[in-house]
């Protein structure tokens, strides 16, 4: 049985499972104008405080995308359910999204974290598994969660 098939074993008794929650991580100015200029992406919303607190957001806001890109830095920081899905593992790639979601933004100077959830692991032969990931991005002290993403990774076996 190759190491693929094995994780697979692992995998598939985690799906529908909480895979960890991320620590804290606040989305300070500074992070949203580098994104702000790394993107050109400059409306006054992410990156001009004064206009902004004109706004029904009261002040300036994270780019949705940067929410979104904080994914593989908040999900290094969630310990695998059961390290030995991985084992054997040569890298792990992302390959893509099926679903992006941003129902609530986050305001500048907010912390966010991540919570993540299996939601299914296929073997794609000869010696890859790809997996879908509910990742859900929550903003401190607020209900609804900044960004939702149905993440697609694919783990590359030896």
């Amino acid at each position: 049985m190759s190491n693929a098939e094995k994780a697979l074993g692992v995998f598939s008794r985690l799906i529908g499972k909480e895979e960890g929650v991320s620590d804290w991580f606040e989305l300070d100015q500074e992070r949203v104008n580098a994104f702000a200029d790394a993107t050109l992406d400059r409306q006054f919303i992410h990156v001009d405080p004064e206009m902004a607190k004109n706004t029904p957001f009261g002040g300036t806001v994270a780019h949705g995308f940067l929410t979104l890109s904080m994914i593989p830095y908040l999900s290094a920081g969630i310990t695998p359910a059961d390290p030995a899905a991985y084992e054997g593992m040569v890298m792990a790639i992302n390959y893509g999204l099926d679903k992006v979601r941003f129902p609530n933004p986050v305001r500048t100077g907010k912390r966010v974290r991540m919570r993540r959830e299996l939601v299914s692991a296929d073997l794609k032969p000869p010696s890859q598994i790809q997996l879908k990931q509910k990742c859900t991005i929550e903003i401190e002290g607020e209900d609804k969660p900044g960004c939702v993403a149905e993440t697609l990774s694919r783990i590359v076996y030896g």
